[in-house]
């Protein structure tokens, strides 16, 4: 049951990232665009699509999770600082705290790694 889980939980916490990673490039131009509004140069968006889609997909599959893990622990962080800064705006502080939540459960994969159902398990 505990390697269910773990997949299950590598699934929903890495699915937000995958979705929003293929959403900055269906809206690649709004995204640059809300991007260079809050400061942050659109060149950003590029690498921030590729972390996002392939650290996903490397939790999910469970390879490299770690590593993958500590990326997307490093990613909330800095995007909760950067884009959830206003916390007299309700939906800030509420976009701040969830990505400082996810950054939480990724350094809680970091620590522990993927269980059984992964490629990481597969080929140590």
């Amino acid at each position: 049951m505990t390697n269910i889980l773990d997949l299950v939980g590598r699934i929903f916490i890495s699915l937000i990232f995958l979705l929003s990673g293929i959403n900055k490039i269906g809206n690649y131009e709004g995204t640059i665009g809300w991007m260079e509004s809050l400061g942050m140069p659109g060149i950003f968006l590029i690498p921030a699509i590729i972390l996002e889609i392939g650290a996903a997909i490397l939790i999910i599959v469970g390879f490299k999770v770690k590593i993958s893990a500590v990326l997307l622990s490093v990613f909330c962080i800095v995007t909760a600082v950067i884009f959830h800064n206003d916390f007299s705006n309700q939906m800030d502080f509420i976009g701040f705290m969830k990505n400082i939540g996810l950054a939480g459960g990724f350094l809680l994969l970091a620590v522990n790694g993927a269980k059984d159902f992964s490629l990481d398990k597969k080929f140590s």
